[in-house]
This record gives C-alpha cells, structure tokens and sequence, in this order.
C-alpha cells in the first residue's frame, strides 16, 4: 500500500465503516508499504503472503487466512493479482460474499483475460462513477446485473478552502503570496504522465517567471521526473515534495491543480482539489468528465495537449475572479455527489445486501437435507447479539 489515491481511499473507507455493522481487515498479498505499516497501528493487517509472481502457494494461504479469520466478505481492491487469488481463495474458502473494487480504465486495473474467468465466482463489481459502470459492461464484459457504482467520497470538513494553511504552507515553501502555485498530487507512476506536468510548467514559466509548480507524492518515476525538469531548465520552478500527509493544507496552497494521467476512472485527488476550491484541469479521459464539468469547475483537455493546458493555467492564475467562481463550483459539486459519508455507507450497504442474500441461498439450498443445515451454515447464520456485543460481518 504505497501512498496512493485508492490506497488512501480505502483507508478512509474503512475507517468510516460503523464497527457493530463491519470490521475491517487489510490483506497485502506481498509487503504492506509506507501505507499499511501506519494502518496495521488501527486495524489487523496481514501481509507476506505472495512470495514471487508465480507463487501459487499463496492460494492456499489465502484460503486458510479466509477460513481462520472467517470471513464473511472479501473485496478485491484493482485488477492483477490481487483480484485474481483473492476472489479463487474466498469462494474455495466458501466467502459468503465476493466483490471487486476497479479504480480505474486501463492499465494499472486492465481486467485481463485470467480475471474475466472469475467472473462467474463474482458477486459485484465496485464502479466509481456512471462512466466507469459502463466501461466494466461493455469493455470488460461484466454482466449488468453485477456492476454497481458507488462515487468515491472524501472527507468535505477536512478538504476545504482554508486561508490559513494557505499561508502557512507558502510561509514553509517561502513562496510569495502573490506568486501563483500549481500543483499535482499522485503516486509517481507512469500511467500519471508527470512529464506532461513538466512540460506545461516550461510553457507557463516562459510567461510568468514567478509562477512555482508542487508535485506531491513519490514512487518508481521519481528519478525520471527530477531528470526531466532539470533538463527543462525547472530547478527553481519545479519542486517534489515527496509523500506528506498534509495534502489539506498543501491544495489550499495552489490555485490551480493539474491531472495529466493517461488514463483514470474517478480519481479522489480531483475531488480534494475540488473540495478545497482549487479548479482542475485535467486531461479527458476516464470519467473525469463527471467531477471537471468544462467551464464550470475547471477545463478538459486531449491528452499530452501541453500547450492548451498551459494556455487554461495562464488564463486561471491570470484572472483570480475566474479562478475562484470554478472553484467554488467544484467544492459545490463535490458536496452533492462525492461525501465520504455515501462512499462508506454505499459500501455497507452493499456488502450487506450480498451477504444476506448469500446466506439466504445457502439455507434454502441445505433445506432439501435437514441433517445438514446446521454443519453447512452455522458459519454464516446471524444469531441475536449478546448485549453489548453485536454480532457484525468481518
């Protein structure tokens, strides 16, 4: 679990999830990451369980892992591996309920043929907003009935316009208040196109030689990216800050946010920018399209389209009005459509739906031989909660 935009979903996920309806548990097939090493501090998390790419020994380790903590659900969370064994292990280790949370359009979450083969053992697929539904129905194929889509959410209270952070942050960076700041924050990962970042930053600087661009967050790109804006001449422009847990109060910095990324589905960076009051402007792809509403909480362009990207930044830190009104828009917006409170309760709500109606099934299957009812459900009967210890799906 690096620091990641689905990564921290789910962290914010689990940790809105009322704990007499579900507990939360953390599986990394291999090492937990910067991540998971903080979230094993609040909740159980397991982990060194996939040794190399073709250890197939991790299907019986899931499954006793399944079976041991006995699982009522499992959420697969991406494509790859990870939706591959988890969904095999928690249906051989009798899962009542198996779902699959996809994040993004392509690559890193392209489904794959080995995947599509699951399809089968799959209660739900997870959907991030309308688009994205349509993209698992007709690109990957999954049956209708299955694909469910429930909007990221975040937190609207912690991500807000906030003059003070603002200073602050400008205070630590000794940026000028006048100066305008654009930034970024993703994983550094190829598919986040940090060079399209890199090269509207060149185009912006030939104007406005104040102007000072933020990349927040680290991984595998990093050496790339350094070498890419000092190449460009960027040095005193261009600055990685790294993996900071003060994202609230780095958005309130910028007055302009950027997305470069090649492909995505609904990504929760864009909301807290949003939420802040920053405009975005970000590539059209996925359903980004869904969250940036051109001319009215930011602007779209073609991918690696540098120039109009530059030419939509110069216009927003040139007009300051203009800048505010989308920004405004988008926080708006993101309150009505992507509260943390829906995301955790969409969630609840769902995996409660599958399991009951698993558990339902399962009964009625075992009616046809009495003697075998109590051996082949006890595992997933609901019984009455002792007081004071209610009984919740794991």
């Amino acid at each position: 679990m690096p620091v990641g935009g689905a990564e921290t979903l789910l962290v914010n996920l689990i940790a809105g999830f009322d704990p007499r309806r579900i507990q939360a548990e953390i599986v990394c097939l291999k090492e937990p990451g910067p991540l998971g090493e903080t979230v094993a501090e609040r909740w159980p998390l397991h982990s060194g369980l996939l040794g190399s790419k073709h250890d197939l020994r991790v299907l019986p380790r899931l499954i006793r892992l399944f079976r041991s903590r006995e699982a009522d659900a499992v959420v697969t969370v991406g494509a790859g591996d990870k939706m591959f064994w988890g969904r095999l292990a928690a249906w051989l280790a009798g899962v009542p309920a198996i779902l699959s949370a996809l994040h993004s359009t392509g690559w890193p979450d392209g489904v794959g043929r080995l995947n599509r083969t699951l399809t089968p053992l799959t209660d739900g697929f997870i959907a991030v907003a309308d688009h994205h539904a349509e993209h698992l129905r007709e690109r990957e194929r999954f049956p209708a009935a299955r694909v469910h889509t429930i909007r990221n959410g975040i937190d609207t209270e912690r991500f807000a316009p906030q003059t003070a952070l603002r200073q602050q942050i400008r205070q630590e960076l000794e940026i000028p208040e006048t100066a305008p700041v654009i930034g970024i924050v993703a994983a550094l990962r190829p598919e986040k196109n940090h060079e399209m970042f890199v090269r509207v930053a060149r185009r912006v600087v030939d104007s406005r030689p104040d102007a000072q661009f933020l990349i927040v967050g680290d991984g595998p790109q990093r050496p790339h990216i350094e070498r890419a804006r000092d190449e460009a001449g960027l040095a005193a422009h261009v600055r990685l800050l790294g993996t900071r847990h003060d994202t609230p109060a780095l958005l309130a910095a910028m007055d302009a946010f950027l997305l470069c990324s090649h492909n995505e589905a609904s990504p929760v960076s864009i909301l807290e920018a949003l939420a802040s009051g920053v405009p975005v402007i970000a590539t059209r792809v996925g359903s980004v399209g869904e969250s940036v509403v051109e001319d009215e909480s930011g602007y779209l362009v073609d991918g690696d389209d540098d120039a109009t990207m530059a030419q939509r930044v110069l216009e927003l830190i040139g007009e300051r009005e203009l800048g505010q009104r989308l920004g405004q828009t988008g926080r708006r917006l993101v309150i009505e459509t992507g509260s943390l409170t829906s995301m955790v309760e969409g969630y609840s709500q769902l995996i409660e739906a599958i399991y009951d109606d698993r558990v339902l099934r399962r009964t009625a299957a075992a009616s046809a031989s009495p003697a075998a009812v109590a051996t082949r459900t006890s595992r997933y009967r609901r019984s009455e909660p002792e007081p004071n210890s209610p009984a919740v799906p794991r």
